[in-house]
């Protein structure tokens, strides 16, 4: 029987090691690391996002606060925000939340932020240190994705990993950060031929590619571990229908609701196959938030020299 990779209890443990970190820094330091979240707009989805870091922060007694530009801001306003940022020596961490209106220049905002405060791990010259294996914020998913893996004692070096997506934030920093464990990693994407066969092969496979449900039972290599990345809100009933004809639980969401959300694997045929699974939700989508939360921890104890590393 396939194993449900729990995202809540690897969540609760990243936070639960956070407290007495955030009470070192508060005591040694006389303040608590601080997050300035940047919300350019109305996006629903991103309210949404940053009122869940917002939260976190406060559960775990880290200072935050959120600057909210307009849907019309510009980038010399961005970089201008930021540049003050940057300059407060009381914030640690700053994050800007993704997609920004299309006319602000998403790569030169990023750039930006000074690589110390950069708690998303985007910047390229923390990108550098990853692809280096030097010490440094790495981006949020892969990390939660590699806490994951470790907490549940999922074997990596020496197993055959493709990731499916190649995208800076999830695709490309997952397979560096599996090859450091000494992983055999492939990256497939949307010109890869014979996506099934690719997949099939891997002890590890990680499906970040956006496309609901595209991973099928014939991608997965039976017994191994499935780390579905995927966020796909599903409206379309017909699609749904197709999509969860196996999945009788997620179709009801469905017929009750008018949507559900699944992952890149298909939800009712990963159980088939996989000897371990991560579900959707409740599994790689809780991680992203402690990690940041890991990752302005750490920013804050580098600036105030409470670390070695």
């Amino acid at each position: 029987m396939s194993r449900i990779l729990d995202g809540k209890w690897v969540r609760d443990e990243i936070q639960r090691e956070c407290l007495p970190r955030v009470r070192k820094i508060v005591a040694q330091a006389g303040r608590a690391p601080r997050l300035a979240v940047i919300l350019a707009g109305s996006d629903p989805g991103s309210e949404i996002y940053v009122r869940n870091k917002v939260k976190v922060c406060q559960e775990l007694g880290i200072a935050s606060e959120k600057l909210t530009p307009s849907e019309s801001v510009t980038t010399a306003e961005l970089l201008a925000a930021i540049e003050e940022l940057n300059r407060r020596e009381e914030v640690d961490g700053i994050l800007v939340q993704l997609p920004l209106p299309k006319q602000a220049e998403s790569r030169a905002v990023l750039a930006a932020i000074q690589p110390e405060k950069d708690v998303d791990g985007f910047h390229p010259v923390n990108v550098g240190h990853l692809v280096a294996n030097r010490p440094g914020l790495r981006p949020c998913t892969p990390a939660g994705i590699m806490e994951l893996l470790r907490r549940y004692e999922i074997p990596v070096a020496g197993r055959r990993a493709v990731v499916v997506g190649r995208s800076d934030i999830v695709g490309k920093p997952m397979a560096l950060m599996l090859l450091h464990q000494h992983a055999t990693v492939t990256i497939c994407h949307s010109r890869t031929s014979n996506l099934a066969e690719e997949c099939a092969r891997a002890d590890i496979l990680v499906a970040a590619i956006g496309k609901p449900a595209l991973v099928r039972r014939e991608f997965i290599k039976p017994g191994a571990t499935v780390i579905d990345v995927g966020m796909n809100r599903l409206t379309d009933g017909a699609q749904a229908r197709s999509l969860l004809a196996g999945a009788p639980e997620k179709l009801a969401l469905f017929e009750k609701n008018g949507s559900v959300l699944v992952g890149d694997v298909h939800p009712a045929e990963v159980a088939l196959a996989a000897g371990a699974y991560t579900p959707v939700p409740g599994g790689v989508g809780l991680l992203t938030v402690a990690m940041l939360m890991v990752n302005t921890i750490a920013a804050a104890e580098r600036r105030l020299g409470l670390c070695s590393a």
